[in-house]
């Protein structure tokens, strides 16, 4: 026995719509207002086919849903596996901006070390656009850190666009910033075990305020 349940579960809006005008129009119920719609719908193969067609229909698009789900968070996984990982003995943070965007640029960075060591960076760096000045501000702490002899280093920064480039694949990379790309690639290169991942920009505060100082001092007016 096909139920109400049953109906609603199959019919589109569309249809909904019209059984709704025809048991105002005729002065039936919903359902049965609903049943005739469907029926006139299904044709010749009737009713039942409809509704089985239609739950199948249904079951192939929820798998799909759950498919694609599924995939969302592996990708979530491994961005994460990426971005998180234990504390390493060097540790750097950076940052650039542009003031306006594209415009004047400052970076800032902090990289410190197993046993006390620290070095900040505080620049202007030119005029460009702030994923650029980000780019700049990585250059700048990976140079630091080669100088330094640094082991076992992790850099963060706040710039998807800066940390998702230089961790995808050559054929992802933004054309624009392939000459930066390029110049972190091979200062990475230069170092042992190190990784660039992403933090929340309110976790990078004080790289975020070493380049904020740095564009402050570019743009300020100079004292005769």
């Amino acid at each position: 026995m096909i139920d109400m349940t049953q109906l609603l579960a199959a019919a589109y809006k569309s249809e909904l719509a019209l059984s709704r005008k025809l048991a105002m129009r005729n002065g039936i119920s919903d359902e049965l207002a609903l049943r005739a719609t469907l029926e006139q719908r299904a044709g010749a193969q009737g009713l039942p086919h409809l509704l089985n067609e239609r739950a199948a229909l249904r079951a192939a698009e929820q798998s799909r849903a759950a498919a694609r789900a599924a995939q969302q968070a592996s990708a979530r996984r491994v961005r994460m596996a990426r971005h998180d990982g234990p504390p390493s003995p060097w540790r750097a943070w950076f940052d650039g901006s542009a003031h306006p965007n594209p415009g004047r640029c400052g970076i800032g960075a902090v990289l410190t070390g197993p046993v006390g060591e620290r070095v900040e960076i505080s620049r202007a760096a030119g005029y460009g656009n702030s994923s650029e000045a980000e780019y700049r501000a990585l250059i700048a702490v990976l140079e630091a850190a080669l100088h330094a002899g640094a082991r076992g280093l992790t850099v963060h920064g706040d710039s998807r666009v800066v940390i998702d480039d230089v961790n995808g694949p050559d054929g992802a990379a933004a054309s624009s910033l392939r000459a930066y790309r390029a110049q972190a690639l091979d200062l990475l290169g230069q170092l042992d075990e190190v990784c660039v991942r992403w933090l929340p920009r309110q976790k990078n505060q004080a790289a975020d305020a070493l380049s904020q100082r740095a564009a402050a001092a570019c743009l300020a007016p100079e004292v005769a």
